[in-house]
């Protein structure tokens, strides 16, 4: 398959499952309105052309790159342009490609290409109900341009069934059947977030006398994890930039058949680091064999005096004989996650490394993930830095944001969405921050297993700005750093809410925060520039309110807690109910916190931190207004038609013209 120009591969995470071979191949683009309900019309292609210098992404949705995605964002006219590739051995098959809200195929929300027992070719949208069933929108009735369930077939020869789907054309060229249609507001219809897209889809052989009660699973199904709606960057250029590469690796690993395992690797950098460089660019390098267990990793530096000799470590960062030293190895220069794409900084700033006072020692801390604990994983990954000698205008740093990797937080068991927040104060930000604040331009959102909705808040004098970074479909497997689509400007007082959903249904026992897999985060890592000398920003409950809450559970509650400081045994003590998680959540709602406002070296700011205040919102914000109308609103009816009647003309205008518009994909 050849690969479209100016395209750029699209990070994911995936899964399918197949029960057949596949030969042939269809193209499916769509047109999504973002920031509501409302899908739009194909871009025109003076428009397509116009836009495509902001690059054309590509997902490979199967393991065999059997089906195969491509889109374009143009935010100017708030559309995205999607095409399905996709190859089957059936004369007469059906296909399907949607989203739901975590991969799942009951509740996805699919437009369905198929064809009949006669060879009429229809399209029509469907969402799958619980048992897996495909349901049509207008089953039992009539749409203005076809029959529902199936029946009815329109001028253009396509079926509408609904009008969500609608505008379909289809035509073979050279061999390859071409699917395009566009979709149209609708109360059930998923919405395009910034955050993470479920990309699912099925397919099966026919013909079908009706789409309606078909199995959503098909013959072959898969689903795969993408932000979609990537902003907007350029492409780095950086010739004539003197770009060098640095790779932080480590060397032949034999990974441990443990659950959680974090390997330390202190490297020396090389001599002309002794000048200040700038890194333009990191990305990981991940052996192929070692993909299903290199969970994260993360870049610090040693500080240290410029000539402090630090032992080279290599070993599990919590060995006893690790050398004492490595501890101060705590600033972080490079962070990765499962699913990220590189990072790349903007033109303005850089990552400082190097110089006459910097020490020459970094440490790779990789975080291996053997659940299935896989023997004999030799494992020699890292991340690879781009930099230069050419420096830019600011420095820019990492910042912790979020909650303690400490059990003072826990999650009870069977709760389908409880919430934790991790605050970096007005009082923190007002100290450390310079006067001119920061500008965040990335963004990595973090949790562990049950994590299934994270977002960050922004607080300025009591009111709540535009938020910084959210992920409603939220995956531990999909975790990228998100370039922001403009800077965020952070000034001194401010505040930052770092908000975390948990979904534990399928635990018996208490989740609790800490490093483990099994363990819980909630944490942001925001990218930002000019530095600061403010490292972390996190929080937890205070100590004396959490204590207090244990006593009273065990008066009250008739709890075997103890007044013992040991948190995670307290946790585990509770037989949870619904009544005492709600109580939890209430707590964490209500009590006064712990501050870590902490410089790389892992020293707080002056000041006493314990039973801060929780900062509060008093001019919380807006809703943001629906673009979109539903059926039974005013221009859910005669609107409508108004508009389906002038792209009917416009396409009976191109049919006449014999238009050979090309689709995205050449």
């Amino acid at each position: 398959m050849s690969r479209p120009p100016n395209y750029t591969r699209g990070s994911s995470s995936s899964s399918s499952s197949s029960s057949s071979s596949s030969i042939w191949e269809i193209l499916l683009p769509l047109a999504v309105l973002l920031k509501a309900l409302v899908v739009l019309p194909l871009v025109s292609s003076a428009q397509f052309e116009k836009n495509t210098s902001r690059g054309i992404y590509d997902l490979q949705l199967d393991a065999n790159d059997t089906f195969h995605l491509y889109w374009q964002v143009n935010y100017e006219a708030e559309e995205v342009t999607f095409e399905v590739h996709s190859r089957s051995g059936e004369a007469r098959p059906w296909f399907g490609v949607g989203f739901s809200n975590y991969g799942e195929l009951p509740g996805a929300d699919l437009c369905v290409f198929w064809t009949d027992w006669r060879g009429g070719v229809h399209f029509q949208n469907a969402l799958v109900d619980d048992w897996g069933r495909m349901r049509t929108l207008a089953e039992g009735g009539a749409g203005r341009r076809g029959g529902g369930g199936g029946g009815g077939r329109s001028r253009r020869g396509d079926v509408a069934g609904s009008t969500v789907c609608r505008n379909f054309r289809h035509r073979w060229r050279g061999g390859v059947l071409n699917l395009l249609h566009s979709h149209v507001q609708y109360t059930g219809m998923f919405t395009l977030q910034n955050g993470t897209t479920h990309v699912v889809w099925t397919g099966g052989a026919g013909p079908l006398y009706r789409l309606a009660g078909v199995d959503s699973k098909g013959d072959v199904n898969g689903m795969s994890r993408v932000q979609l709606l990537k902003p907007a960057t350029p492409t780095p250029k950086y010739q004539g930039q003197g770009v060098k590469l640095l790779e932080v690796m480590v060397r032949e690993v034999a990974v441990p058949e443990a659950e959680t395992t974090y390997w330390c690797s202190v490297q020396r950098l090389p001599e002309h680091f002794s000048a200040k460089h700038h890194v333009l660019q990191y990305a990981p390098t991940i052996q192929p064999t070692s993909e299903a267990v290199v969970h994260h990793m993360e870049v610090f530096h040693c500080e240290f005096a410029a000539d402090f000799e630090v032992p080279l470590y290599q070993g599990p960062c919590d060995a006893p004989d690790r050398p004492p030293e490595v501890k101060q190895c705590k600033k972080v220069l490079a962070a990765w996650a499962m699913g990220a794409l590189p990072m790349v900084y903007p033109e303005e700033a850089g990552l400082s490394m190097g110089g006459p006072e910097f020490n020459p020692h970094v440490m790779l801390e990789v975080h291996y993930n053997n659940p299935t604990h896989i023997k004999g994983v030799v494992d020699s990954s890292g991340v690879a830095m781009h930099y230069t000698s050419q420096l830019r205008q600011y420095d820019a740093a990492i910042m912790e944001l979020g909650l303690e990797y400490i059990d003072k937080m826990a999650i009870p068991p069977k709760n389908q969405a409880f919430t934790l927040i991790g605050y970096c104060i007005p009082q923190c930000t007002a100290l450390s921050l310079p006067e001119d604040g920061i500008h965040i331009f990335a963004s990595q959102l973090h949790t562990h297993l049950t994590g299934v909705r994270a977002w960050t808040k922004h607080l300025r004098d009591g009111v709540e700005l535009p938020e910084i970074n959210r992920d409603d479909h939220y995956s531990t497997h999909f975790q990228e750093i998100r370039s922001l689509p403009q800077a965020v400007h952070v000034l001194p007082g401010d505040a930052l809410l770092m908000g975390c959903e948990y979904s534990t249904l399928d635990r018996d026992n208490a989740t609790l925060g800490g490093f483990a897999i099994s363990d819980e985060m909630c944490v942001n890592y925001v990218h930002y520039y000019p530095a600061s000398q403010l490292e972390v920003c996190k929080s937890s409950i205070d100590t004396g309110a959490l204590n207090r809450y244990f006593r009273f559970m065990n008066e009250w509650e008739g709890q075997p807690t103890q007044d013992d400081g040991n948190w995670r045994a307290n946790y585990n003590r509770i037989a949870w109910t619904p009544l005492r998680s709600a109580l939890l959540q209430e707590l964490y709602e209500e009590a006064p916190i712990s501050m870590q406002c902490n410089r790389s070296s892992g020293h707080r700011f002056p000041g006493y931190w314990e039973n801060m205040p929780l900062p509060t919102s008093l001019t919380p914000l807006p809703t943001p207004e629906r673009r979109c109308s539903f059926p039974g609103s005013p221009r859910s009816s005669q609107g409508r038609e108004e508009e389906e009647e002038e792209e009917e003309e416009e396409e009976g205008e191109e049919l006449e013209k014999g238009s050979n518009t090309p689709e995205l994909i050449r």
